[in-house]
């Protein structure tokens, strides 16, 4: 790879005009991608990547970043793709990135230049995939990224509260490549190129396609001889649209046919139409990965921007290590998406990459994250392939750590060390979460995490503290927590650092009441916590929980979920995590009362409000008053800033995860 250049000119990137794809000497190119985000020359951006990927098998690629879409015009810029459109919604799901978990606006875009808003459409990828065929009619439009992946079938739509057809139905693309997408978009082009057709594509792992009405199904096997190869019908879009258990069987059948190495093909009515889910792709391996990081990324913004993106300040110098991840949590989609399976890249990859970014004038020698979706699941595996061909098990660490899982950090290790002893390198941390109940069973781990990569504060995820509810979210106990946060406090005392956790929690999240939150908010009483920022669930798309918060039904076992679905009531979890506000001190009380958990009001030290409100309080809820009745933006204002977990607006993590 060569060294990055303080300041490449368009030439280093990959056209996005037409002048651009002319200075190239081309007069045409094979495949357009179309991206709701900025395009940034980075690895952890999927069009940058995929684009690369695809440029190294000697096809020429073109990225139309963020278009005007209220007509085609700019879908028509490099004149008709050779071979296809590649549409995706950016690193997010456009409707998590437009609005809250209160369904409000969002007042910024980490993804756009200056965090700018509505440079995409809701729902991105159906307006995209529309305006590619209306601009050129007979050319294949392929959809991607994780929008996409995770409406690949009938799947539940919190913004419109309504189950929603197949992406497919919606968006009129030809195929879906869901998951991460590098060996699908590579052969479906090189297919393309041979003069296949793209239904001669329809045979590939991570593809999902709608049949026509009169067309019949193809015989085809993904497996040994000694696997099932059988196609297993889901529930129909009208049934689960129609019955909330149809819903919650058919979420049951895609999460236990997510096993690359034993999943099977899906098919879902919609009318008179099949929907089609072939296996998910395989994990790839070590080589793969390597050659997919190793490729010349200029790791910055392409030179038309003329304000920072967001995301980019944030993870431009971070090192992606892994992806995927064995929690399965049900709150969560990166296992849907990325894959159970950790795949790692060798550590050679990782520190070539480290020593170019070394080499750039520009980086100041502080790496602000060497990691992915979980940093230290890096290069663990089950140790028994044999039996992990046959497994279904949804989570390889709950409700307990599996015995065939190596979680070994001695990987992990050796590579961070080697990493810091990189010349040119003052600093490296690990900002994107690690896994607690991996973590707290090496204590070499936890010193060396304590000494050299936390920079004050280190982000964990308990989520909650009732049993119950993190059952349903598939996360440890409690006493993991404690377990964790006792031995980073004496590794960092070791060290002689003062350094804190950050936990994060969710509110709202199936099967969480009041009492829940109640019995949350002590905790974080009793341990001296007073987050600041509120992770307010979100039923995303294919979610088990997103499954229990519309169906009412946990579906692994068919049993009914409490959840609260109305603002008003989410509003009170919201207050009872941040009890100390004063802002939230009669909705807490309120719900104190109501709760008979009056015990908790007063002037002792476990109480978590006074008896008597505080001044910030009554000009609060004065103010509030005032605001309701006199400016109609006053609700938006106030919530503006909420993440898509709840809180206050917060650059998003690496986007390890997002493709």
């Amino acid at each position: 790879m060569p060294s990055p250049c303080s300041t490449p000119d368009a030439k280093a990137f990959l056209p996005t005009t037409r002048a651009e794809m002319k200075a190239r000497g081309w007069d045409e190119v094979d495949v357009v991608f179309v991206s709701g985000d900025a395009y940034v020359d980075h690895p952890s951006f999927a069009a940058a990547l995929l684009g690369r990927v695809l440029e190294a098998h000697g096809f020429k690629v073109a990225i139309l970043p963020q278009p005007a879409w209220l007509n085609a015009d700019a879908f028509r810029e490099f004149g008709r793709p050779k071979l296809c459109f590649a549409v995706s919604a950016g690193n997010m799901d456009s409707m998590i990135n437009h609005y809250t978990a209160n369904k409000k606006r969002r007042n910024d875009d980490a993804y756009s230049p200056g965090g700018q808003i509505e440079l995409r459409p809701d729902r991105a990828t159906n307006v995209y995939a529309q305006r590619c065929r209306e601009a050129f009619k007979e050319v294949p439009v392929i959809a991607g990224g994780v929008e996409a992946s995770l409406r690949r079938i009938a799947h539940f739509d919190y913004w419109s509260e309504t189950v929603r057809p197949t992406i497919l139905a919606t968006s009129k693309a030809d195929l879906v490549g869901f998951g991460m997408g590098e060996e699908q978009i590579v052969e479906i082009c090189k297919r393309l190129r041979d003069g296949k057709t793209i239904a001669d594509c329809r045979d590939l792992r991570g593809v999902a396609y709608l049949m026509g009405s009169k067309e019949e199904l193809a015989p085809h096997e993904w497996h040994d001889a000694a696997s099932d190869n059988k196609t297993v019908a889901m529930p129909s879009f009208e049934e689960v649209k129609a019955d909330k258990r149809a819903f919650a069987e058919a979420t049951r059948t895609l999460h236990h046919e997510t096993n690359p190495k034993n999943g099977r093909r899906l098919t879902q009515m919609h009318g008179d139409r099949m929907l089609v889910v072939n296996p998910p792709a395989l994990a790839l391996d070590e080589r793969s990965m390597d050659a997919i990081y190793d490729h010349a990324y200029t790791r910055r913004p392409h030179p038309s921007y003329t304000q920072d993106i967001p995301a980019h300040t944030m993870i431009k110098d971070s090192v992606t290590t892994m992806r995927g991840c064995f929690g399965g949590c049900t709150f969560c989609s990166i296992t849907m998406h990325q894959g159970r399976a950790i795949q790692s890249r060798s550590q050679d990859s990782i520190l070539k990459e480290v020593r170019v970014m070394a080499a750039d004038p520009e980086f100041k020698g502080h790496i602000s994250d060497v990691g992915g979706p979980t940093a230290n699941m890096y290069q663990m595996r089950c140790t028994k392939p044999d039996i992990e061909a046959r497994c279904r098990r949804l989570s390889c660490v709950h409700p307990t750590v599996c015995k065939l899982l190596g979680a070994d950090h001695g990987p992990t290790k050796q590579l961070l060390k080697k990493v810091r002893e990189t010349k040119g390198i003052k600093s490296v941390r690990v900002a994107s979460g690690i896994r607690m109940d991996l973590a707290r069973n090496d204590d070499q781990y936890m010193e060396e995490m304590a000494k050299h990569h936390v920079g004050g504060q280190l982000k964990v995820a308990p989520e909650h503290v009732s049993k119950k509810v993190l059952d349903f979210m598939k996360k440890p106990a409690t006493h993991t927590f404690d377990e964790f946060a006792d031995k980073f406090h004496k590794a960092s005392k070791r060290a002689g650092k003062e350094q804190y956790l950050i936990p994060y929690f969710i509110a709202s999240h199936p099967g969480s009441g009041v009492d829940e939150m109640i019995d949350l908010a002590v905790f974080l009483k009793q341990r001296g916590y007073k987050p600041r920022q509120v992770q307010d669930f979100i039923p995303a798309p294919m979610d088990i929980a997103t499954c229990m918060y519309y169906a009412g039904l946990d579906p692994m076992t068919m049993k009914p979920v409490e959840t609260v679905t109305k603002l008003k009531d989410r509003e009170v979890q919201r207050a009872l995590m941040q009890f100390f506000k004063p802002e939230n001190y009669f909705v807490v009380r309120k719900a104190l009362i109501e709760a008979d958990r009056k015990e908790l009001i007063g002037e002792g030290p476990m109480a978590l409000i006074p008896n008597k409100p505080p001044k910030e309080a009554l000009l609060a809820r004065r103010g509030a008053a005032n605001g309701k009745r006199g400016d109609p933006t006053y609700v938006h204002a106030k919530d503006a800033g909420v993440s898509s977990r709840g809180g206050k607006t917060r650059r998003p993590r690496p986007p390890h995860h997002s493709r």
